[in-house]
């Protein structure tokens, strides 16, 4: 009796697991059927340049959170990759972001984002936030803050 028990309690688990797993693979796939979807790691607190948990300065690995940026109008849904969430952790207005610099991951980043990344500085409605996404993604992102509609105002840097 025991031994069955075990063996039911395993197969539960096991159940659990795949059926989680399935999900989590349902959820990307739904994220991604509308298109305009490319991986962006985001980091919403970025830590000041200044201060002594980033190295004086040096960047650090922390904060960032691998996701998936779609478009949506004049608007960007980013999803954590990592997540059962139906909806969107974050949404970034076009009209509400300024580019401030572009520069390549250092030191402990490069282990904390993708190979190819290129990390883009920026402001969103006046909070500095970085997205790391690869050189194609970075050319279609700027296109799309450009392609805002006459009287909006864009700035890129």
């Amino acid at each position: 009796m025991e031994m069955f028990l075990a063996l039911l309690v395993s197969a539960l688990v096991v159940a659990l697991v795949v059926i989680g797993l399935f999900v989590f693979g349902l959820r990307r796939r739904l994220i991604q059927r509308s298109g305009g979807t490319f991986d962006c790691s985001l980091r919403w607190t970025v830590p000041d340049e200044g201060d002594s948990a980033s190295g004086g300065g040096t960047p650090t690995g922390k904060g960032w959170v691998y996701g998936v940026a779609r478009y949506s109008g004049d608007r960007i849904a980013w999803f954590r990759v990592f997540s059962y969430a139906p909806r969107p952790r974050r949404v970034l207005e076009r009209s509400g972001i300024e580019v401030l610099a572009r520069r390549m991951p250092e030191g402990e980043e490069e282990l904390a984002l993708l190979s190819d990344s290129v990390v883009l500085g920026c402001l969103h409605h006046g909070r500095h936030v970085e997205l790391a996404m690869s050189e194609d993604a970075l050319t279609g992102f700027l296109a799309w803050l450009e392609a805002a509609p006459p009287g909006q105002r864009v700035n890129v840097a």
